[in-house]
């Protein structure tokens, strides 16, 4: 898969989640197989999805580097997942890969999520107005 097929595939993710208010996202082709996307995803209930993904598709897709964090409307952290080389101190089997839920310090093992699941999850949380 080229790196515009993969951008083309969260183009769609995005255009078919039903929640979803407005978003504003870019993507960087930095070479046939890798880019860099970044932006924001608004939610109807005023929730805000901040997104960044370094991502190679030479062979699969390996989001080299990754970052999805939520806030709710009154800007507070709901989660972030991450693949950050920080916490090590904390031996958690799936490191780098993490979640931080509510705070920075509550910090759990986590797989490596992919935009459609976090969108999915992000479904649960979403109160309709």
């Amino acid at each position: 898969m080229g790196i515009e097929a993969y951008f083309q595939r969260l183009r769609e993710v995005i255009d078919t989640c039903p929640i979803i208010n407005a978003f504003n996202v870019t993507y960087d082709k930095r070479a046939s197989n890798e880019g860099f996307i970044r932006g924001e995803v608004h939610f109807i209930d005023g929730s805000i999805l901040h997104l960044r993904e370094f991502v190679d598709v030479e062979i699969d897709v390996d989001r080299l580097i990754y970052v999805y964090q939520y806030m709710s409307s009154s800007k507070e952290l709901v989660f972030r997942y991450d693949n950050t080389g920080h916490h090590k101190e904390l031996n958690l089997p799936t490191y780098p890969h993490h979640k931080h839920e509510r705070n920075e310090k509550n910090v759990q093992t986590s797989s490596s999520p992919d935009l459609a699941s976090v969108l999915k999850e992000i479904e649960t949380l979403v109160k309709l107005p």
